[in-house]
């Protein structure tokens, strides 16, 4: 297939056009969970044509996981995600470099993992992953698209260190605008919450469609920052209510006092967190 007729919608678009291709095609993008927010988000990218995906995840596929893990099958129950993963993205993307994880990421082996990427999308779905993730993400220097969903709501904030990536040795992005340095995830929750105080996707629920839109802006605010159009949501928080059907976006503010981010910083060392709480994907 000729890649100038495959992409050729983006390359009309404004602020995108053949250089926006380029830098997507050089972009390389880690994805924590292929489940129902990195299902989405991974579809999207390999189809617009990034050239490395990193994926990770130590789960299989099982029946409940099909209504919104769009990556997965009936056919490929049984068998791990990241595997599952592989076989749909490359139908997508037949040239793209996909790097496998199908391991739990941890203290002792993210940092060495994230570093060969230029920015990373939180599809996890534990409060220890997320919290673990924001933190090696600053401490890196390499920037960070959260989301999480539950029932009918997601919400989503992209977090850019305080050191622009562009400077990070080896990374494609050209981020140059020092006012994108954003909030982190500490900034609004220091610490995780109690374990078992927030319902897991298993008792509380999940609206299939509500991953869908929050994986697929996910994939929208990646793109964004890998060609340099628009504004990234930093230093803010979209809250999606798909019974409302709202968007609405919360003005947030780096914390002075952030544990991880400021200039106070008490956490400068990553630790695996032992919450046993779980957010859905």
């Amino acid at each position: 297939m000729n890649n100038q007729d495959q992409f050729s919608r983006h390359t009309r678009l404004p602020y995108f056009g053949p250089e926006g291709q380029k830098k997507i095609e050089q972009a390389r993008v880690f994805i924590v969970g292929a489940g129902g927010l990195g299902s989405p988000a991974a579809t999207y990218l390999a189809a617009a044509g990034v050239g490395t995906l990193g994926l990770a995840d130590n789960d299989t596929v099982e029946p409940s996981n099909l209504p919104r893990q769009i990556l997965h099958s009936p056919a490929t129950v049984g068998e791990l995600k990241t595997e599952s993963a592989e076989k749909r993205l490359r139908q997508l993307h037949p040239d793209l470099k996909l790097d496998i994880y199908s391991e739990r990421l941890k203290a002792d082996n993210i940092a060495g993992i994230i570093r060969k990427y230029d920015l990373v999308i939180d599809g996890s779905d534990n409060f220890g992953t997320k919290f673990l993730l924001n933190d090696a993400c600053v401490m890196n220097n390499i920037p960070l698209i959260h989301a999480g969903v539950l029932r009918y709501t997601g919400q989503i904030m992209t977090i850019i260190p305080s050191n622009p990536p562009d400077r990070r040795a080896g990374s494609q992005l050209a981020i140059s605008n020092p006012q994108w340095a954003s909030a982190c995830y500490r900034c609004i929750f220091p610490e995780p919450p109690p374990a078992n105080s927030v319902p897991t996707c298993q008792e509380a629920g999940i609206l299939n469609t509500v991953a869908g839109i929050i994986g697929l802006v996910q994939a929208t605010e990646a793109v964004k920052i890998i060609i340099g159009a628009g504004k990234p949501l930093v230093n803010k928080l979209l809250i999606f209510d798909a019974l409302e059907m709202n968007f609405r976006t919360i003005e947030i503010q780096r914390n002075k006092n952030c544990p991880v981010c400021s200039k106070n910083a008490v956490i400068k060392k990553l630790t695996d967190c032992d919450s046993a709480s779980l957010e859905c994907r």
